[in-house]
């Protein structure tokens, strides 16, 4: 599906900020100084949060459907989601009068469904996991003749979240490592065209869950492969590797760590109470990840993608009640 399909190139991602900017303001790069004290180091949070749907997928979305035919446009477009690209998809396709149907799995997060809800989009769910709303997203494409978003294997989706990067190395050009999660891959996909032309020197850094680690394996093994997905940061949770992505990270990215869910639950307490931050788990997991590599990183300028804050009223409880027993465990 994807063998001849090309990686962009940093030109493209240039084209794709000028496509994005009408639409989305550039997101802000700040530092707190409770994370500096934190990790001992100088920290940046890319508050990816802070777009319209809370995630840094949109910037995609946006590139993706502004590109369609005509004939594409009325055709309709399809997507499978565990929230963000969902909403991403949702979102493009409102600004440029496309229906969008998105397949999610049941328990899909709520505040992520009324969202897409929100924003027009017919919501289809199928299945218990991310994988099986994605085949049966993949046969109603097929059927009705859908325009289908893959969430990862789309250049111009690739390219269109790289301007996040574009935007961390022209706001801080002497930084010396930046951290991405990694769900699908496109966000560090993009990371990595953009620091190979900018700073290839960079230290980037890739991190997944432990409890979904898909793209780590591929990255690892250097083939797709399938892996167990049990994570509760669903925009880490894919128990599949993609094609694209994998072909950009096993060619430029050099480190990828895996972090347990509970280091995510910990880290996001951090970013609300350290960072002031609503983060999701897939933004957290930027933090949990510095957390762990803290010794390597100390006195370095270093940035974090917090790529969502859509997260959900019980992760959120679930990330305080072990933010306040592991105090209560100090005193």
């Amino acid at each position: 599906m994807t063998a001849g399909m090309p990686i962009p190139t940093f030109q493209e991602v240039l084209q794709a900020r000028k496509r994005i900017a009408p639409y989305l303001p550039r997101t802000p790069l700040h530092s707190y100084p409770a994370l500096n004290e934190l990790l001992a180091a100088q920290v940046y949070v890319k508050h990816e949060n802070y777009h319209p749907v809370g995630a840094f997928k949109v910037r995609g979305g946006i590139n993706l459907v502004s590109c369609l035919t005509p004939e594409e446009r009325a055709r309709g477009v399809i997507a499978a989601s565990t929230g963000n690209h969902g909403q991403s998809v949702a979102y493009a396709a409102r600004l440029f009068g496309v229906k969008a149907r998105i397949v999610v799995p049941e328990g899909a997060n709520p505040g992520k469904v009324a969202a897409m809800r929100g924003m027009g989009a017919e919501v289809i769910f199928h299945g218990p996991t991310y994988d099986e709303a994605k085949a049966h997203c993949e046969e109603l494409a097929q059927r009705h003749g859908y325009r289908y978003i893959h969430s990862g294997d789309e250049p111009l989706l690739i390219a269109g979240v790289a301007t996040l990067t574009l935007e961390i190395l022209e706001d801080c050009p002497d930084l010396e490592a930046l951290i991405v999660p990694i769900g699908g891959g496109s966000g560090a996909a993009g990371a990595c065209l953009v620091a190979q032309t900018l700073s290839p020197h960079l230290r980037l850094i890739g991190v997944q869950s432990e409890a979904a680690p898909a793209a780590y394996e591929a990255w690892r093994q250097g083939e797709l492969v399938t892996a167990p997905n049990r994570t509760l940061a669903e925009g880490l949770a894919t128990g599949v590797s993609f094609a694209l992505p994998q072909r950009i990270l096993r060619q430029y990215l050099r480190e990828f760590v895996l972090v347990s869910d509970e280091e995510i639950l910990r880290a996001i307490a951090w970013m609300a109470e350290l960072a002031h931050t609503l983060a999701e788990a897939a933004g957290a997991a930027a933090l949990a990840a510095a957390y762990r590599l803290r010794d390597e990183l100390q006195g370095k300028k270093v940035a974090l993608v917090c790529s969502g804050g859509n997260v959900s009223l019980d992760q959120l409880q679930r990330a305080l009640a072990l933010r306040l027993q592991s105090q209560a465990k100090r005193l």
